[in-house]
């Protein structure tokens, strides 16, 4: 399929190929800029994809490149579902918008709790490394299951990151929980 050029106004660069920008727009759109757009969001994130496809930035994407743009995405950024009829999409994660309710498992024991991963660059490090981590104006901090590329991690860093901070969430957790003790 040879998608039409994305508008001038479509995020990416203008060397990125149309699948690129548009994935780009569209990833600003349902993480940040639903509500500047004039969009409606529902509180689980799903912006119906008729009003969606009808914006400006979105000029020349149509349902069918939206689909392979969902199916193909690496880290699986977004979903779409159809309910009685009506299609909705959403970002998954990453959300500036604290409207989006996102679907999360609370970690209930010490012991079930991972090692993750936040992947960053050198110039957030020196913040990082004083102040600590920062949701930066997000909902929250991405952190990953493992490293880019390997078996089952989908999303939770860039591939262009060259600093990598390993968090023991157990060890995370029984800190509140002895902070909470003493307060």
């Amino acid at each position: 399929m040879d998608p039409k050029q994305p508008p001038k106004n479509a995020r990416g660069r203008p060397t990125d190929s149309p699948e690129v920008r548009y994935s780009k727009t569209l990833s600003y759109i349902l993480r940040h800029g639903a509500i500047k757009e004039g969009l409606e969001m529902r509180n689980d994130g799903f912006i119906r994809v008729d009003d969606l496809l009808s914006r400006p930035k979105l000029r020349g994407l149509d349902f069918e490149l939206l689909q392979q743009l969902v199916l193909n995405n690496d880290k699986k950024r977004y979903q779409l579902v159809s309910e009685s009829g009506v299609w909705f999409i959403r970002a998954v994660q990453g959300h500036s918008l604290d409207t989006t309710q996102l679907e999360l498992s609370q970690i209930l024991s010490t012991d079930e709790a991972p090692v993750v991963i936040h992947g960053t660059n050198d110039d957030a490090w020196s913040s990082i490394k004083v102040s600590g981590l920062k949701t930066m104006g997000r909902q929250y901090i991405h952190l990953a299951a493992g490293m880019p590329k390997e078996a089952g991690v989908v999303s939770g860093m860039r591939n262009s990151s060259t600093v990598f901070i390993y968090v023991d969430v157990g060890k995370v957790l029984r800190g509140l929980l002895l902070a909470a003790m003493y307060t």
